[in-house]
């Protein structure tokens, strides 16, 4: 179990899944590019007559309610229909979810369809589960360790894994918390970087599928992707418009020593 985050990386590179992305119009570019770099292939098919059957072609689907239309709410209700009929891995963003009521009601509506992961930072996981009122826009008020109990609530209602982003990175399944030691604090300041892991988890879900990879490793590894990739294009850019593009090219060229290098996981006893 120690080494299998680090094996998933070679299964996305081989098997390049394809990743529906139901996302927020600021990111668009950005997650595709990202997926691109990182060995996956990014569909940004989000209209309710396209939604449902892709999600049933597709390897894994992200569901990303940052900038939600009326039109896009609907698409995603597709999505997660077509991917619970035919078993796509799909998973949650839940960008701003606690602050504002729409988004709020839309994401805790899906959440009993089982999402295979759920990806947000402590305040929006806390307001998920129900246990506070969310942070302040999508930047989280709350730490890491205080979502433990609302990630833990979570997993126990989906099945699925619960990751929150911090300084620290917390995942969460039924009877398994990890830490996880990775990342880079410019990785704040360039828009989309959370929203591109979103997308990154799913393509790790859908890659490790049918491999001896579990869910829970498969999101541990999207996150040490992300992290290391941080670090490496930290140590080249020094302003967060270079360190964008720095970190799409170390999410291309990084390789399983850096990522075993550049991160660092304990697991907590339960």
């Amino acid at each position: 179990m120690a080494d299998s985050y680090l094996d998933a990386l070679a299964h996305v590179r081989a098997t390049t899944p394809l990743i529906q992305c139901l996302t927020n119009t600021v990111v668009m570019q950005f997650t595709a590019n990202a997926l691109l770099a990182s060995g996956a292939t990014p569909a940004m098919a989000d209209t309710p007559a396209e939604s449902f059957g892709f999600a049933q072609v597709a390897n894994g689907v992200l569901i990303n309610p940052g900038t939600p239309s009326a039109e896009q709410y609907k698409g995603m209700h597709q999505a997660v229909a077509g991917a619970t009929e035919a078993g796509t891995p799909w998973v949650l963003d839940p960008v701003g979810v606690g602050g504002l009521p729409e988004r709020t009601a839309f994401a805790q509506s899906i959440v009993d369809k089982h999402p295979a992961a759920i990806r947000g930072n402590a305040s929006e996981i806390v307001a998920l589960a129900g246990l506070g009122a969310g942070g302040r826009g999508v930047d989280s008020t709350d730490d890491v360790a205080g979502a433990l109990t609302a990630a833990q609530q979570l997993a126990a209602q989906t099945g699925g894994v619960v990751a929150v982003t911090g300084p620290e990175d917390l995942i969460v399944s039924t009877g398994r918390v990890t830490w996880l030691e990775s990342g880079d604090p410019m990785l704040q300041l360039v828009i989309g970087t959370g929203c591109a892991l979103g997308a990154l988890t799913a393509a790790y879900l859908g890659a490790t599928r049918d491999t001896d990879i579990n869910a829970h490793d498969a999101v541990i590894a999207a996150h040490a992707h992300l992290g290391a990739a941080g670090q490496i294009a930290a140590t080249r850019a020094g302003a967060p418009g270079s360190f964008a593009v720095a970190l799409i090219d170390a999410l291309y060229e990084l390789d399983r020593a850096q990522l075993e290098d550049l991160t660092s996981i304990r697991e907590e006893q339960q």
